[in-house]
């Protein structure tokens, strides 16, 4: 073969200059990372006590924005929320995290140290510290939810500004990033 019949190399970026693939893939980079946070994942932190020993001031978390999609919210899962109309009114603007207590529909009740939910008491073993305080019954309207943080009598939940609209849940905490000795799911 000689040179002037030997098939010449090709490179699909040979005819584009290097600025512009640069371009191209770094666009495309934060095209999907910005798709992944707004659609499926995303991480988030946790600025106070309100769900100890769950999970401890500055945790990092990974919450899962897409299976409320196809399912909804059960009882005992941790969930990120907008904040609701009232917490908006009293210029809370920054979202927050609690445990699902009561579905659409339930009979929700604090009495004597424990919950009670459609008369039943739950065994809730990741609570810091039963209830110092009575409230109830009320019952969860309906495409709404009632939230409690673990740390009972220190968390500013449901049983003080109402329930959560089904709209306002971001997603659910599936998994610890953050500290490394604590990494794994959130039960």
């Amino acid at each position: 073969m000689t040179p002037s019949t030997r098939p010449q190399a090709s490179s699909w970026a040979s005819d584009r200059p290097v600025w512009l693939e640069t371009l191209q893939t770094l666009s495309l980079s934060l095209l999907m990372a910005l798709g992944i946070r707004t659609f499926i994942l995303e991480a988030r932190y946790i600025p106070s006590g309100s769900m100890e020993p769950t999970l401890q001031v500055n945790d990092r978390l990974l919450i899962d924005k897409l299976s409320y999609d196809f399912t909804a919210p059960h009882r005992g899962d941790i969930v990120v929320f907008n904040p609701t109309p009232e917490l908006e009114r009293e210029n809370f603007h920054e979202a927050f995290i609690k445990r699902v207590i009561g579905l659409p529909g339930d009979r929700v009740e604090v009495s004597g140290g424990l919950v009670y939910v459609n008369g039943q008491a739950l065994s809730e073993k990741y609570i810091a510290d039963q209830p110092k305080y009575q409230w109830g019954p009320v019952t969860v309207p309906a495409q709404d939810y009632l939230v409690l943080g673990d740390n009972r009598n220190n968390s500013y939940d449901s049983h003080y500004w109402g329930f959560v609209p089904r709209q306002d849940i971001v997603g659910k905490a599936v998994a610890r990033f953050w500290p490394l000795d604590r990494l794994g799911t959130v039960e």
